[in-house]
């Protein structure tokens, strides 16, 4: 009698474990959240900021592109999962006046390096070491995304992991 239930509440117990994982491995990913940000509407804070290559990258040289600014860094595990698609994203883009430009938040270069190379990324990212560019955005965890027009103006902010499809709507709308 003893072995039978524990023998059945082994079974029980595997039934249970394998739809758990059925249901996380069948769930949609989840999408990034547009949310409201004071800069919605206003000039994005410009900056100049050494890149994770060591060249420079200036937000105000990209004036006529439509830009997505991506704070990410390589500890966070939702960048992970949203890397590939900003390269994915950047690739299909490339020439038309559309600029991916990352900005690495409260990570080292080195392992910023590391990560960009892993995950092949695309696109420019500059170092952030103080802070500041993250501070003129208010980005307090990452990922977070802002979309520039080509009037240098914010037209959306993204908390979360960004798709190709949220970023080609929001660049569909502004182009």
């Amino acid at each position: 009698m003893r072995r039978r239930t524990i023998a059945l509440v082994a079974l029980v117990l595997v039934v249970l474990v394998i739809g758990f994982t059925l249901l996380l491995a069948t769930r949609p990913p989840i999408d990034a959240t547009a949310v409201h940000s004071p800069l919605l509407g206003t000039l994005a804070p410009d900056f100049t900021a050494t890149s994770i290559d060591g060249g420079r990258v200036s937000l105000h040289n990209e004036r006529g592109n439509i830009v997505v600014l991506n704070f990410w860094a390589s500890w966070c595990a939702p960048c992970k999962q949203e890397s590939p698609n900003l390269s994915s994203f950047a690739w299909a883009h490339r020439g038309q006046h559309v600029k991916v430009v990352g900005v690495v938040y409260n990570d080292t270069v080195a392992s910023a390096r590391s990560f960009a190379r892993y995950y092949g990324a695309l696109f420019p990212s500059v170092a952030d070491p103080q802070g500041a560019i993250a501070f003129h955005y208010g980005v307090t965890a990452p990922p977070t995304t802002f979309v520039i027009d080509r009037s240098g103006r914010v037209v959306a902010t993204l908390v979360g992991p960004a798709s190709q499809g949220q970023l080609n709507a929001i660049v569909s709308r502004v182009s």
